[in-house]
């Protein structure tokens, strides 16, 4: 009788235990709901409009094709335009994906460069966004350069300094040559220094220099590469809820979150892994020409496919479409 009482009294024993590890777990998963959505709602409050989601939903449908063999590639673009300025694209950049090596590569279009836009002919790079969207860039690339572009996020410039900020809180360490101040609407001053947000933002858009649009996007792809290596962080990873809604309020995609977060459990596994980078058009490929438009780079199409096929190693199919754009 006494062994049997021992034995209930055991069991009362777990079940309370039991009950007591349920509890915690519930206000556990309960409070981490509740950072979650607070965080989420608190990055999603940084925004003062919406317009760049409604700008693209006035161009129509994004028909990227799906990935295939592991590869992902995504259309970035940047939203540079100012108060007074509407549909301007100024930033493009391709990210490839690889779901098998987790590795990242980016790719940079310069904005001037002088491409067949399907249905309008011969014109700018930055123009294909004015006149029909993210689609048309899409068809751009493909009809140019034979790169299939499966997905596309354009982030508002305005939002930028807010992303950047909640991704590196310390600001990002940069070298800068020498005083940069036109256009920018600020001073950076020459010598190694982080910055943080906005004077990230002038640092990416200055190019009233020698280089040009070329000392841009290569300021654009090292920033760009910092914040990778800063997001894999563990500070990110608290500040993920509050990193999605800021991008919900600044970044329009046709990305689905189940993809987003396969990319960056990618990327955090493989948090070692530098960007590997390139600019279109690749040295000695092009010349400046005077046309219509204005000033475009004329530019040799075999050499930077061929460039850029060396570049994916082979991971993403590249159908020649151009022939050599110098004589």
């Amino acid at each position: 009788m006494n062994h049997l009482k021992r034995i209930d009294m055991r069991k009362k024993k777990k079940k309370k235990k039991l009950g007591i590890i349920i509890s915690i777990v519930v206000v556990l998963l309960g409070l981490g709901l509740y950072y979650w959505f607070d965080q989420y709602n608190k990055g999603l409050s940084l925004s003062e409009d919406g317009t760049l989601k409604e700008q693209n939903e006035d161009f129509g449908i994004f028909d990227g094709p799906e990935p295939q063999f592991g590869e992902i590639n995504i259309m970035l673009l940047g939203s540079d335009a100012r108060k007074d300025e509407e549909g301007r694209s100024d930033t493009l950049m391709i990210a490839n994906y690889n779901q098998k090596t987790e590795k990242v590569k980016l790719i940079s279009i310069m904005r001037d460069t002088y491409v067949e836009i399907p249905g309008y002919g011969m014109q700018k790079m930055n123009s294909a966004y004015t006149l029909g969207g993210p689609e048309l860039v899409r068809q751009t690339i493909k009809e140019n350069f034979g790169m299939d572009v499966h997905y596309y996020a354009m982030v508002d410039f305005n939002g930028f300094p807010k992303i950047a900020d909640i991704i590196a809180p310390d600001g990002i360490e940069v070298d800068i040559p020498y005083t940069m101040s036109h256009g920018i609407y600020m001073t950076l001053h020459p010598g190694v220094q982080r910055l943080h947000g906005d004077q990230l933002l002038g640092y990416v858009r200055f190019r009233h220099d020698s280089q040009n649009d070329f000392g841009r996007v290569a300021r654009q792809q090292e920033v760009l590469s910092k914040l990778k290596e800063e997001a894999v962080g563990v500070h990110s990873l608290m500040n993920l809820p509050k990193l999605l809604g800021a991008a919900d309020a600044y970044i329009d995609t046709n990305l689905d979150k189940m993809t987003m977060l396969s990319i960056g459990k990618g990327i955090l596994d493989n948090k070692s892994e530098k960007i590997d980078t390139l600019r279109i058009p690749v040295d000695n490929s092009y010349r400046d020409l005077d046309v219509r438009a204005g000033r475009v780079l004329d530019i040799d199409f075999e050499k930077n496919i061929e460039e850029l096929t060396k570049f994916l190693e082979g991971s993403t199919e590249i159908v020649d479409t151009k022939e050599s754009g110098l004589k």
